[in-house]
């Protein structure tokens, strides 16, 4: 069965479109702040320990190069007052603990700029040198294949636009399947198996115009505004993520400020947006929105750029953080992004389209999430969330106007998740928890007459069906530290499908040797499984009985500080 081909095609024009377009966009644009007229701003956060969240008091907050600091409160917390205007590195630094250098901390006239930080043990001490954390921390809890991203990072990185997708591409271990998409392939693997997760809170896909069942697009839909850091994990991960193969992007979003009312208004030739937050009552939380809009398709009326339909989107995204007491939060997330794209046969014609089509696609992500410090030795977080998609979308031959495709698909997949990390004595560490999901999705699709690939005819489709399938899934770590240099995790995740009935145990392991201050030797090995995607399993009964996919992987690899500041790391995959 040859289904979808069409679409595909249909596909590629609207982001052709789309980047063409954004190319002509990048040579103007207006960026307007509401603030007031002033020069100074302050920096303000938190410092934890990693490993528990357990507040560091007394923790010393430094700006480098400058004479200006602070000192972390009894719940962890600090302010640096009167920072002048500019891009700083902060140092946090605690006895007993490995430093911690956070880059490119921006700081505007009259704003609060929010810098929160995890410190670790410094657990190696060799002739009178410490090792410590320094520039590369934030990925220490899994050495192997992964790296962190900052805010600025993203924002500034060459050629991303503050996409988060696009710096991830130009990782040694990812490329895209083609220039025109994020489409993310990690190490041989394809977009479908790309897992991410915004506070705690799995989104299947993070991208404008998607291709259904998968987890790629034209561009992304999260705001750089939003975005604290990213964790990114090209293989090996824990085994607390499941039901993906090749990669997992973890991403935090901030907090709004908790001070006052603030602003920021974008306008550019691909659109308008705006960001807002401010306080809530008492100062027991705050509020996070923005919202954006193109209008690609008024710039194309007005201005001759070459191309004569223009895709329209947009997103709104918001964060509310609610502080129960000191040691239980609540957050509620919304993602919402909205799709549309209208050709007829002329403008195919003079756009050069074999196939034009029109689309109206829709995603929004709602969740919540509680997170608890049960004690100095632990913390957990647990989410209860809801993702709606929805496909209108129709494809019509140009030269004939034949409908090629009609796909008018639901999907809603409700998601329980929970993971709790706890420290055992000075050297070990357990970490446990669970997910569910529940999935239905519901299709009214038509395909027209196609030619396969081997050059038959195959007869009109249409697919009638209403799909329900759940999955539930358990997992299980212990790291433990037998002697000063050496660190070992060994875990283990159980996942059951509905649909085929497979029971799925995934052993899963990891080993780090330090060789000297400097110096450190990694290793991963484990088993992953997926279940295949609804839209798959749904086109015929006799198909959900096809197992899960599964993936091993092997990792090894070395890692050296070249400068306290450089990093120079080597792995093998397999």
């Amino acid at each position: 069965m040859y289904i979808g081909r069409e679409n595909k095609s249909c596909d590629m024009e609207v982001i052709k479109n789309m980047r063409r377009l954004s190319h002509f966009m990048l040579f103007s644009f207006i960026t307007l702040t509401v603030s007031a007229g002033q020069f100074t701003g302050s920096i303000k956060g938190q410092v934890v320990e990693s490993d528990t969240k357990a507040p560091l008091p007394g923790a010393n907050v430094s700006i480098l190069n400058s004479t200006l600091g602070a000192a972390a409160d009894n719940q962890g917390f600090f302010v640096i007052a009167d920072v002048p205007a500019g891009s700083y590195s902060l140092q946090f630094q605690f006895i007993g603990y490995q430093k911690v250098v956070k880059t490119d901390v921006i700081v505007k006239s009259n704003r609060v700029t929010t810098v929160n930080a995890e410190l670790r043990f410094a657990v190696v001490e060799m002739q009178g040198i410490t090792v410590t954390g320094g520039y590369f921390s934030e990925t220490d809890a899994q050495a192997v294949s992964a790296i962190n991203f900052s805010n600025e990072e993203i924002r500034r990185s060459a050629g991303s636009h503050g996409d988060v997708s696009r710096i991830i591409a130009v990782l040694p271990s990812v490329a895209p399947s083609t220039d025109q998409t994020n489409n993310l392939v990690v190490r041989g693997g394809n977009p479908g198996e790309n897992a991410f997760y915004v506070d705690n809170i799995q989104i299947p896909n993070i991208n404008h115009f998607p291709t259904e069942g998968s987890a790629g697009g034209a561009l992304g839909i999260l705001n750089v505004d939003f975005i604290e850091d990213v964790d990114f994990y090209a293989g090996g991960f824990s085994s607390a993520y499941g039901d993906r193969l090749s990669s997992v992007m973890d991403i935090t979003f901030r907090e709004g400020s908790r001070e006052r009312l603030a602003g920021q208004v974008d306008l550019n030739w691909a659109g308008f947006g705006f960001v807002g937050e401010g306080p809530l009552a008492r100062q027991k939380g705050a509020w996070l929105f923005s919202a954006r809009k193109s209008y690609l398709d008024m710039v194309v009326r007005a201005i001759d750029v070459g191309n004569s339909i223009a895709p329209r989107y947009g997103d709104y995204q918001g964060k509310i953080v609610y502080d129960i007491n000191q040691n239980h939060k609540l957050s509620l997330l919304a993602v919402w992004s909205e799709d549309a794209n209208r050709a007829d046969k002329q403008t195919a014609i003079e756009n050069d389209m074999v196939v034009f089509m029109n689309q109206d696609i829709r995603q929004n992500t709602t969740g919540v999430n509680w997170r608890a410090l049960w004690s100095v030795n632990g913390y957990s977080n647990t989410s209860f969330a809801h993702t709606m998609e929805r496909f209108d979308e129709e494809a019509f031959d140009t030269g004939t106007e034949d409908l090629l495709m009609d796909n008018d698909s639901r999907h809603h997949l409700f998601a329980l998740r929970n993971s709790n990390h706890f420290r055992l004595g000075p050297s070990g560490f357990i970490d446990f928890g669970f997910d569910g999901k529940l999935a239905i999705a519901q299709f009214h699709n038509f395909y027209g007459e196609q030619i396969d690939p081997a050059g038959q005819p195959l007869p009109p489709l249409r697919v009638e069906n209403k799909s329900r399938a759940t999955l539930m899934g358990g997992f299980f770590d212990y790291s433990l530290s037998p002697v000063e240099k050496m660190t070992i995790r060994l875990g283990c995740r159980v996942d059951h499908s509905s649909m085929n009935g497979n029971v799925q145990l995934a052993p899963r392991s990891e080993f780090l040797f330090r060789l000297s201050p400097l110096t450190m030797l990694q290793a991963s090995a484990g088993l992953y499984y997926q279940q295949l995607p609804i839209e798959l399993l749904s086109k015929n009964k006799d198909l959900a009985q096809l197992k899960s996919t599964r993936a091993a992987h092997f990792i090894l690899g070395v890692s050296h500080l070249l400068t306290e500041s450089t990093k120079f790391t080597c792995e093998l995959y397999r």
